[in-house]
């Protein structure tokens, strides 16, 4: 993961910089600390999605395939979470690390532990739900002819999760895009850190575009901003593709 994250950032950078050359910008702050603050997002945000989507689609799965008491109580309360609000999830995971919470013996306070927790409890609802409905969208005469092949329990969730690939691939994204832009929870979490040579240790590029325009310097939060909106746009423009793809069954 360490080193596909810095694989990405260094590209991103690099990437940036030469944009800015092209169009005759000039800039006075080390690219060393933009790295570092892509890589301290990227890795945050994908290592808290990477977890989320082990937990989240097996939920999914069980969810949509089961009817249980108590169902509709489960779906609205992930419906829910999706819209959480992130401030109160930051105070959540701060006291669940602090020296008086469950878990203040590790040591997690304004470290990117404690930031991938954050994100994974905002995240978590997301893909959940969005995969949820992908799940149930299936028609259930796939499932039916699944079953009537012989095939066990496993192999109709295996068939479930091939035709409601596209769906689970988008709350993935979709959850990527939640973390990714989050603010709240991470700058109460994570402390906004940045080391003594500049370099960041907790900073991201929502914490640091926060700070950097608090601080006046407009040239750093703007090719912050920058890197944020392309990334978005980056996902969303994925989001876009996959449900085009699979409206017109991927044809295109």
């Amino acid at each position: 993961m360490d080193l596909i994250v810095a694989l990405i950032s260094g590209i991103i950078t690099s990437f940036v910089a030469t944009v800015l050359g092209l169009i005759g910008i000039e800039v006075d702050f080390g690219w060393n600390y933009i790295t570092s603050i892509i890589y301290v997002s990227l890795y945050v945000s994908l290592t808290a999605v990477f977890f989320s989507t082990l937990f989240s689609i097996p939920v999914a799965m069980v969810v949509g395939f089961t009817d249980f008491p108590g169902k509709q109580l489960v779906v609205s309360v992930i419906n829910t979470g999706m819209g959480f609000p992130s401030v109160v999830v930051g105070l959540v995971v701060l006291f669940a690390v602090s020296k008086q919470g469950p878990l203040g013996t590790l040591d997690l306070m304004f470290t990117k532990e404690a930031m991938i927790m954050s994100q994974f409890v905002l995240a978590t609802p997301v893909i959940t739900g969005v995969a949820l409905s992908s799940v149930m969208g299936v028609r259930e005469g796939v499932r039916d002819a699944a079953y009537a092949m012989g095939g066990t329990k496993i192999d109709v969730s295996l068939v479930t999760i091939k035709e409601a690939r596209a769906g689970i691939v988008t709350a993935v994204l979709a959850g990527l895009g939640r973390a990714i832009s989050e603010v709240g929870s991470v700058l109460i979490v994570g402390g906004n850190i940045a080391g003594y040579d500049g370099t960041s240790i907790t900073r991201t590029l929502t914490t640091a575009i926060q700070l950097e325009a608090r601080q006046g310097r407009f040239e750093t939060a703007m090719v912050l901003g920058g890197i944020l909106v392309a990334l978005v746009l980056l996902i969303n423009g994925i989001l876009i593709r996959l449900g085009y793809s699979r409206v017109s069954g991927g044809k295109d």
